[in-house]
């Protein structure tokens, strides 16, 4: 371990936010280890009275005697020849109680408690610590003294918010260790509350508090020594978007991205999925966002009522790096945000993770491979882009855990294309990984449709793999229907493409028949009203009542003798489904829009 505080190498070479450094020799003439994604602190020559600043920075590239390291702050007075110090550790956050309800930067750094200290203008070389030290917890041990435990073990309970925290044995702890000592009641999350005694005779105490290096899965060693098991998921994310339940379904414990250009409507997307999805904790990653949307989800969330009762941030975690903020610590802001993911899932819950956007995440790795000269692919990304992206993804999943308790995390992830080039390379990378894909479209949201969600160009996997749940919850038939739906947009689509070039007078009867069909499917199935408190969530339930009649409506047949009888037909049968749709599940209104279009419809 490298003796805190003791130089161990000098800067030799500083770009912009990468700083190369060369070791010192040690008194056996040896060059100081280093290894790779080790953190390091540059210590830039500070004035007389100035405080002594610590630039914390990341080990990206080593090699004889010298290495290459990207720095979390502003380089601005790095010099050559500036001491550099080593932790010995990797990039890592602290995970206890305390982290429900917070909103952090890349580096979980509580960007309110610093707001609060030193401004809204953050203090280079600050470290500030991402769980309150001070703030006591309530810690109900659930073992005794003689028990055998191993990594991920439950040690104990504390209740946090509405959720019931669990304490868990470190996930680093190799073999078994037996209970020696523990204590219950009141405590910070620094102070010890079970010791524990190792297989090779040493005692370690263990505390509520456990840090953990962010490139690394939390469940890594869990999973390789057989404590869990990452299983298929058997049942979608209930969203409460009719569109996204029932056409492209996402899993728990699944991953799917929603790429779209400017203004498509997807930050409004974000916050209903967060709100209505049937998860149990929220993480948010703005990654590189313009500032005015990370201000807009960080206001909006503390005050946005939860279905549950609440507030929606008291099961939420925000990790915010601005487009302005230093582009390293942009990159690491998604493994913070995962990481936390992982280890509430560790505890059995199912978590929800939106990275917003991953664009931006791979437009920092291309400025820092940039920097450090590497061989550039497509567009100048990395050539490693590929393997990043699916790296990420794969954190995602369902795991069994110690106790067999079943816990997931689903990773949607946003993209910005420019332009909307949905054959650029994070676009393309991203779909050769995630099971669903929501493609937003500008044309939709221009012509105010919600969600702008694409139905031409979506798809999910998942339809297929989760027909079993769909059969046994819904309906036998409930997969080979929405497949057919499916089909008549595309052929709706078609038709209006048609006439596009003939007008009306140029399709058959039975062509705008299809057509009319499709637009009725669209308007009162596919899209919804975000502001409207009944429109805004529809139950599994609903939608599966709702998808039944219009089925039934379109299907039953009827003879019409010419356009203008079809055109009036659905647009009386399109107005009649808008306002069932506006109406409480099982009130009187709701009673008589239903019987209206019964009898309207299957008449």
């Amino acid at each position: 371990m490298t003796t805190p505080n003791i130089p161990t190498a000098r800067v030799i070479g500083v770009r912009d936010d990468i700083v190369s450094i060369r070791m010192l020799r040690d008194d056996e003439g040896e060059y100081h280890p280093i290894t790779k994604n080790e953190v390091v602190l540059i210590c830039p020559q500070r004035h007389d009275g100035e405080r002594q600043e610590q630039l914390q920075a990341e080990v990206l590239r080593v090699r004889h005697g010298e290495a290459d390291v990207q720095v979390f702050e502003n380089t601005r007075g790095v010099s050559i020849g500036d001491a550099v110090q080593q932790t010995g550790q990797m990039l890592s956050v602290a995970l206890g109680p305390g982290l429900l309800g917070q909103v952090y930067d890349g580096l979980q750094n509580p960007l309110e408690l610093i707001a609060g200290q030193h401004g809204f203008f953050l203090p280079r070389g600050l470290e500030v610590d991402g769980i309150d030290g001070q703030q006591k917890w309530s810690f109900q041990p659930v073992v005794k003294v003689g028990t055998r435990v191993k990594a991920g073990d439950l040690l104990g309970r504390v209740p946090e918010s509405r959720f019931s925290h669990k304490i868990m044995v470190p996930f680093n702890l190799r073999g078994e260790a037996e209970v020696t000592w523990v204590q219950e009641g009141s405590f910070t999350v620094t102070t010890p509350v079970v010791r524990l005694r190792l297989e090779n005779g040493d005692e370690r105490e263990v505390c509520m508090q456990q840090h953990w290096p962010v490139r690394v899965p939390v469940n890594r060693d869990l999973l390789r020594e057989g404590y869990n098991q990452r299983l298929y998921p058997q049942q979608p994310m209930l969203t409460s978007i009719r569109l996204i339940d029932t056409f492209f379904p996402v899993a728990l414990g699944g991953t799917a991205c929603i790429p779209g250009p400017f203004g498509a409507g997807k930050t409004v997307l974000q916050g209903l999925i967060s709100r209505y999805s049937n998860v149990d904790i929220v993480v948010i990653v703005a990654c590189g966002e313009r500032a005015g949307e990370v201000v807009e989800t960080i206001t909006e969330f503390p005050n946005m009522p939860d279905p549950r009762g609440g507030t929606l941030m008291d099961r939420t975690v925000i990790i915010c790096n601005t487009s302005s903020m230093p582009v390293a610590a942009r990159e690491a802001s998604i493994y913070t945000g995962i990481t936390i993911s992982e280890y509430y899932r560790q505890m059995g819950y199912n978590v929800l993770l939106i990275a917003d956007s991953t664009s931006r995440w791979a437009q920092a790795m291309r400025e820092t491979s940039g920097r450090l000269e590497e061989i550039p692919g497509e567009e100048a990304f990395p050539a490693y882009l590929d393997s990043a992206v699916r790296a990420l993804y794969e954190r995602a999943g369902l795991v069994q855990t110690n106790d067999h308790s079943q816990g997931s995390l689903t990773l949607i992830g946003t993209v910005s294309p420019a332009g909307g080039n949905f054959e650029e390379p994070v676009t393309q990378s991203t779909l050769r990984t995630v099971k669903t894909f929501l493609g937003l479209s500008a044309e939709r949201a221009y012509k105010r449709a919600y969600p702008a969600v694409d139905p031409l160009i979506s798809w999910s996997r998942y339809l297929d793999q989760l027909a079993d749940w769909f059969a046994q919850t819904l309906s036998p038939q409930w997969v080979g229907s929405v497949k057919r739906m499916l089909e008549l947009i595309r052929q709706g689509e078609q038709v209006q493409q048609m006439m596009q070039v003939t007008g009306e007078e140029g399709v058959t009867l039975e062509d705008y028949l299809d057509w009319q069909k499709a637009q009725c499917l669209d308007q009162v199935y596919l899209q919804q009203d975000a502001f409207d408190d009944v429109d805004a969530s529809t139950p599994i339930e609903r939608q599966q009542e709702l998808f039944t009649l219009l089925l039934k409506c379109l299907d039953h047949p009827r003879e019409y003798p010419d356009k203008e009888a079809v055109r009036a037909h659905f647009v009386q049968l399109t107005g009649l489904f808008r306002n069932l749709n506006y109406s409480r599940h099982d009130g009187p209104d709701y009673r008589r829009y239903r019987q209206e279009i019964q009898q309207l419809g299957l008449a």
